[in-house]
């Protein structure tokens, strides 16, 4: 197969159909990083020994997380970018760093990915609480909901950093008028808002992303959304699923199960053989092809760990313990 250029790939992204047009254009991808990803193309050929042992799609390696933490991941022989997302230091005292070559491939991914799954953001008013985020520079997500807020339009959207009062009113203000309501939190400062503002919410998604940041204890998924639903009578809680080294989000509406854009997909791997990876079903650590990472890597083995269903739906179980120095992850620092 001759190895596509970035111009005729591009196009095709975010108007795939089928599972048959989305492992075509993977190929594209992976034969186009391959050619002008560095660090790819090394990790490639150390574990596959060249590209003609890749004949399809579940044969392409997927690139350990860790080497966002240790390499510059780009398509780019001069390292020109637009901008760099990182994550933040809470789990790991190296933060991950994603070089991000063309950063309206991102506006497009979330903005198509929200639309995907919830419609017009025009019809929202965006209630954004990420104190966390904020407090920080770098966030893909802070990033992410900046934009949404701009494209609402609506005047009451906006970040509400610690000013749970302001936010309370505004709730408030926007229950009266039966405006439909995207309350997008991490997931500490939801429950803080839970805890000493419980109300009725009507016509809110409630969409909780991150964790505790270590603010507060971890607690299982099932029961922050417990307490959420409680505290504000709704009947699902809402989740995103994405990380810096991504620019596509899969998304929850209810009970921990996400769904990935069309040009996002989950597969599994093996926690005792990262080199052996399932597309259909199966528990294990999670792999992800994001094609929206076409300027970086589209195939990364990441360190949570879940479930895969044969419609491509997905839960979160948790994370590898040591991470850091499990599995392929050891060649990071060879390379």
């Amino acid at each position: 197969m001759p190895v596509t250029s970035n111009n005729d790939i591009m196009h095709k992204i975010f108007s795939i159909r089928s599972q048959v047009e989305f492992a075509d254009l993977a190929m594209e991808v992976f034969l186009y990083q391959y050619s002008n990803n560095a660090i790819y193309k090394a990790y490639v050929n150390s574990i596959k020994q060249g590209v003609d042992n890749i004949k399809t799609v579940k044969n392409i390696p997927f690139l350990p997380i860790s080497f966002f933490k240790t390499h510059e991941v780009i398509c780019s022989s001069d390292k020109e970018y637009d901008k760099v997302f990182s994550s933040s230091s809470t789990t790991s005292a190296v933060p991950s760093k994603h070089f991000v070559k063309d950063i309206s491939v991102y506006v497009e991914s979330f903005r198509n990915g929200f639309s995907h799954f919830y419609g017009d953001v025009k019809e929202y008013c965006v209630l954004a609480l990420l104190p966390s985020y904020l407090e920080r520079d770098g966030s893909s997500l802070v990033f992410m909901a900046d934009d949404l807020i701009r494209q609402s339009k609506h005047e009451k959207s906006g970040f509400y950093m610690d000013n749970y009062s302001e936010l309370v009113k505004t709730l408030r203000q926007l229950q009266e008028k039966n405006q439909k309501i995207l309350l997008l939190g991490v997931t500490y400062a939801l429950l803080k808002l839970a805890e000493e503002h419980p109300m009725l919410l009507k016509n809110t998604i409630i969409m909780e992303t991150g964790g505790m940041k270590g603010r507060r204890e971890e607690l299982p998924k099932g029961e922050v959304h417990a307490i959420l639903k409680s505290a504000f009578g709704v009947n699902v809680i809402h989740s995103e699923y994405g990380m810096t080294e991504l620019l596509s989000q899969g998304y929850s509406k209810g009970d921990g199960i996400f769904k990935c854009p069309p040009w996002m997909r989950i597969v599994m791997r093996d926690l005792d053989d990262p080199f052996h990876v399932e597309f259909t079903n199966g528990k294990g650590a999670i792999n992800v092809i994001d094609l929206a990472n076409i300027y970086s890597c589209s195939f990364i083995a990441t360190d949570d760990i879940g479930v895969l269903r044969s419609n491509g739906e997905f839960e979160i179980a948790g994370r590898i313990d040591f991470s850091d120095i499990r599995g392929c992850n050891l060649m990071a620092s060879e390379l």
